[in-house]
């Protein structure tokens, strides 16, 4: 029976799913999951978790991304169902390695606090029962006997806080953080914890829980990578890009040569701008660099007639000759545009392919600077840009916190004076195209050149523009979507 297998809207995803899922939904959950944990990251990060602002943004997330967790609906079963399958898939795609598991386990962990504390205080009580946490409400004798104690126990809690909150008799094991932080009151080889304070307990739970299932997984991933059906989606969902396709020119032959080298300056992210000045200060990239650079420059526009131009010309200002740019270089630029070889057109590099893949070697250009230059030298590039120091603060400890992507959004924000971007970013050429709507006044910039070049003030419109909630999944068959994944990741 279907409300029997999802009793609540809540769960530890304990028993993983045993039914039959075609591919194409395999796909689609596990990139309609994806979104959603890419949200609750970027919203952990730009906001302070738990307040009105951070539950209002998530949850006008969550309807965007058509993610519902309907708390009280009784005929939700769709609903459960997907978030318990689409868990267990990413579940499988994130166990391969530790920065995977942490990556996973913190987003879930965010996601799972959210949802627990937006319960009622009957639902909270029905769902510990069902993990087996059922901790037992103290009585209001009990609690006005103790009064004193509690209040003088609890932080943040005086006599009328105590009267109105409900507390719980909690095994002193089970309480052992809030114990050792001095947040409650112990009495014989118990504590009472205040309402609040109970998800503390619940989430330690779910965290071993939930880490441990991914170091088990991880183990059981040979057996589960010998299936090929399987294993392009699962290999490649950790580094997935799920926003719009930028092979889909819709610039192409619009921007000349000319224009590359202040666009480089105005509009292209650190990475691009990296390998921008590198080929002009020395006229070569290596292949890693040619394949990142040149497929972001495909995406913004050029043509094949351009970039064989583009490219011949640095190169040959170097120590290659035309001759042997024509017979060496020129054929791994047709085979991008998918003039040669298999004929694939190949898709410009997302964030999540570059932070992932490849990382660079001495001499190399590629990657990305938040994630593989070291903190002085970012620094310093940052400095070089004219980005003001506390700009520069905030972007290193985003990097610091792994958020890479954050941090090349700060980046964006500081380089085009706006407050808030109202996107997340992940996409090299999303981040062109927006800067490119911004100064061409598709959307407004908080400050504005007035004739002598300085700034001027001028009112910040923010439209909410979030590329995540691009659909990816199409109504092709499922052998199609698979070949179109796997050419679409394996472009090297």
């Amino acid at each position: 029976d279907a409300r029997e297998r999802y009793p609540h809207s809540l769960q530890f995803y304990l028993e993983p799913p045993t039914e039959s899922i075609s591919l194409l939904e395999f796909e689609s959950f596990a990139i309609d999951r994806l979104k959603l944990l890419k949200v609750v990251e970027n919203l952990g990060v730009s906001y302070v978790r738990g307040t009105d602002l951070y539950k209002t943004k998530l949850e006008a997330e969550f309807r965007k991304l058509k993610f519902l967790f309907l708390a009280l609906a009784e005929d939700d079963y769709e609903a459960r169902r997907k978030d318990h399958i689409s868990h267990f898939i990413l579940r499988l795609a994130y166990c391969q390695s530790e920065d995977l598991r942490r990556w996973f386990l913190q987003q879930e962990m965010d996601l799972f606090r959210y949802r627990f504390n937006e319960l009622t205080e009957n639902l909270r009580q029905k769902f510990l029962e069902h993990i087996n946490l059922s901790f037992e409400g103290i009585g209001e004798d009990l609690k006005n006997e103790l009064a004193d104690e509690l209040c003088a126990s609890t932080p943040g809690f005086n006599m009328s806080k105590v009267k109105e909150q409900m507390f719980y008799k909690v095994g002193l094991a089970d309480a052992v953080d809030l114990f050792r932080a001095r947040r409650v009151f112990i009495k014989d080889g118990f504590a009472y914890v205040p309402l609040k304070e109970i998800d503390v307990i619940v989430l330690n739970n779910y965290r071993t829980k939930l880490s441990k299932a991914l170091a088990l997984t991880a183990r059981s991933l040979p057996s589960i990578q010998s299936d090929e059906r399987l294993q392009p989606l699962l290999s490649h969902l950790s580094h997935s890009y799920v926003g719009p396709d930028y092979s889909i020119q819709k610039n192409t032959g619009k921007i000349s040569l000319e224009q590359i080298d202040a666009l480089s300056v105005k509009s292209f992210p650190l990475c691009m701008r990296q390998l921008h000045r590198a080929l002009r200060d020395s006229h070569h990239l290596r292949h890693g660099g040619r394949m990142q650079y040149g497929l972001f420059l495909k995406g913004i526009g050029l043509t094949l007639e351009q970039a064989l131009e583009f490219w011949k010309k640095e190169f040959i200002r170097g120590k290659v000759d035309a001759d042997k740019f024509d017979k060496g270089y020129a054929y791994s630029i047709r085979h991008n545009y998918g003039k040669e070889g298999k004929r694939t057109d190949y898709t410009p590099y997302s964030c999540m392919k570059i932070i992932m893949s490849n990382p660079p070697s001495q001499g190399d250009y590629h990657g990305c600077p938040f994630r593989h230059s070291d903190p002085e030298l970012l620094k310093q590039k940052l400095q070089s840009y004219k980005i003001p120091p506390s700009g520069i603060t905030q972007i290193l400890e985003l990097v610091k916190g792994m958020h890479y992507q954050l941090a090349c959004q700060k980046y964006f924000e500081f380089t085009h004076d706006v407050d808030d971007i109202g996107f997340s970013l992940n996409h090299p050429n999303q981040y062109f195209t927006e800067s490119q709507k911004l100064l061409s006044g598709g959307r407004e910039l908080k400050k504005e050149f007035n004739n002598s070049g300085n700034f001027q003030q001028k009112n910040n419109s923010q439209e909410s523009i979030n590329s995540s909630s691009t659909p990816t999944s199409s109504n092709a068959t499922a052998d199609t979507e698979l070949e179109g994944l796997e050419a679409y990741f394996t472009e090297d």
